[in-house]
């Protein structure tokens, strides 16, 4: 019952973090079933069976606030499912000991993504352009799909900050669209896993945790981002996830490598990136303040 509640809470975490960046579910989650000892494409099919629950509320919020282009969903969604399918049939075929320090490095490549991305850059913001034609979005579905399924994440972190840069879309578009399409990829990778593996390894009690912290907390992340900083949650849970997946990465074929001095130095990193972002918060926070008070300043003049 333990394992269970702390299961819950854990996808109650990780839908918050998604809610809040737009990613970083799967990546969260799969990066915590993997320090419990999991086989990678147990922990994958896991994470991506809850997800179906989690991502169908989470498409349908969005659409009812208008956060959705069904266009973009259809032509990044279709590919990504490919993409999911193939990744969990991929995973489902190695062995464990191949398979873990495989996953562990697309986890950690994407952790140094998302703590480094959000500590120097912050939210990605583009203005409003030309519609993203099928030729970007077949491709980055495709890659990104493949990528969720093999590495137990990765949608968020390679769709939406790409749907971003491009700067033809409103960013709540953006998280909307993406969120509403990562249901395809679930239920793909979800099919993938089941056919390979079947039920072997995956756990009905622990799919069931995970949903109900995810359906707990879907509703709840779009007040809490107001409260929680993206730059800063973004910097602190990259920096969980790839210091989860180093010790993976050390560890592993059982290497025999000194961890406290890597340690040591990653976490000196990780609270210079947090300590980072949060400067960098407070200066676009004061620099916002003082553009609405200039604002103010120059309405009253007209007026």
């Amino acid at each position: 019952m333990r394992t269970l509640i702390l299961l819950a809470l854990a996808g109650l975490g990780a839908q918050l973090v998604d809610g809040s960046l737009g990613m970083a579910y799967g990546v969260t989650s799969t990066t915590l079933l993997l320090a419990m000892g999991t086989h990678p494409a147990a922990a994958s099919a896991t994470v991506h069976l809850a997800e179906i629950g989690t991502t169908l509320m989470s498409g349908a919020a969005h659409w009812r606030f208008g956060n959705v282009d069904w266009r973009v969903v259809a032509r990044i969604g279709v590919p990504g499912a490919v993409g999911a399918f193939l990744g969990a049939t991929a995973l489902s075929h190695l062995s464990t000991d191949l398979a873990e320090p495989l996953m562990s490095a697309i986890l950690l490549g994407l952790g140094v993504y998302v703590m480094s991305r959000f500590t120097f850059r912050g939210l990605p913001k583009g203005q409003l352009g030309k519609p993203l034609r099928k030729r970007f979005l077949s491709p980055l579905g495709l890659v990104a799909g493949f990528l969720d399924a093999t590495g137990g994440g990765g949608w968020g972190p390679v769709g939406t900050p790409a749907l971003l840069a491009s700067g033809r879309m409103e960013p709540r578009k953006v998280i909307g669209s993406i969120d509403t399409s990562e249901f395809l990829v679930a239920v793909a990778a979800s099919l993938g896993f089941l056919v390979s593996l079947g039920s072997q390894g995956v756990d009905a009690m622990w799919v069931l945790a995970f949903l109900l912290g995810g359906l707990v907390a879907a509703p709840v992340a779009a007040w809490l981002v107001r409260l929680l900083p993206p730059r800063v949650l973004g910097s602190a849970v990259g920096g969980v996830i790839v210091l989860t997946n180093v010790r993976t990465l050390l560890h592993a074929g059982g290497a025999s490598v000194p961890t406290t001095p890597v340690y040591v130095v990653l976490c000196a990193l990780w609270a210079a990136a947090v300590a980072y972002s949060i400067r960098a918060h407070r200066a676009e926070r004061a620099e916002r303040a003082a553009a609405e008070a200039d604002e103010g300043v120059r309405v009253g003049a007209v007026l």
